[in-house]
């Protein structure tokens, strides 16, 4: 996924590792050659438009709002159609509380009315704490935009694999390699919970903590995941 920061110091542009304490545990419970870090491409402010998220300060919260309400502005000075004036409207209301579009709860007729238009508060727009870590703030960023990690363990490596939240564990499958989502069989799921409260994942297993999943089963945050797969 792609953040960019806007009024943000102490984090460069560039690839970043999510340095989730989960995954160190997760290492110090399972042998592997390796450990490795889901990452995130963090852009500068010109690339507000084509990110995932967006990273502020509190001077630049004010600055998106300001943004998008001089585009609401503009767009209702050339008299748009009836419904996308309506939606409009809406949205000018809600920047003028200093709210965002995103999660805002406008009905999807209001978005479809707007929907050519792009508006910096129609994403994820997380604010910086003063004095907030960047690896905690990475983190915040990366959940607030909707998104989660897997888990596979042992071998040559243990790592957290970034996806959406809400994907299925076809869809988790893919991102490892196309020919997991083609040859699904079964996704065997141990919750990140039952594996470190077992001491492991053997000792999960053991204990019966172990699911197997189809391939609608809905991918939790952390899941300990192993795709069974016909090659």
């Amino acid at each position: 996924m792609k953040i960019a920061l806007l009024g943000i110091t102490g984090i460069k542009t560039g690839k970043h590792n999510l340095k989730d304490p989960r995954l160190d545990e997760a290492h110090n419970l399972v042998e592997a050659d390796k450990k490795t870090h889901a990452q995130v491409d963090v852009v500068g402010e010109d690339q507000l438009l084509d990110a995932d998220a967006i990273l502020v300060s509190m001077e630049g919260r004010a600055d998106v709002i300001l943004k998008d309400l001089e585009f609401v502005e503009t767009r209702l000075g050339r008299d748009p159609q009836p419904a996308e004036r309506a939606a409009l409207e809406k949205i000018r209301g809600l920047l003028e509380q200093e709210k965002f579009i995103f999660n805002s709860g406008l009905a999807p007729a209001d978005l479809s009315a707007v929907a050519a238009h792009n508006f910096f508060t129609a994403k994820p727009v997380v604010v910086a704490e003063p004095m907030e870590d960047p690896d905690a703030l990475l983190l915040r960023a990366f959940a607030e935009a909707g998104y989660i990690c897997f888990l596979t363990v042992g071998g040559k490596e243990n790592r957290a694999w970034p996806i959406r939240k809400g994907i299925t564990a076809w869809e988790a499958g893919g991102t490892i390699h196309t020919d997991i989502q083609k040859g699904f069989i079964r996704a065997e799921i141990i919750s990140y919970a039952d594996f470190v409260a077992a001491g492991g994942e053997t000792q999960a297993k053991r204990a019966n903590k172990m699911r197997l999943e189809t391939k609608q089963y809905v991918m939790q945050d952390y899941d300990l995941t192993n795709f069974r797969f016909n090659k």
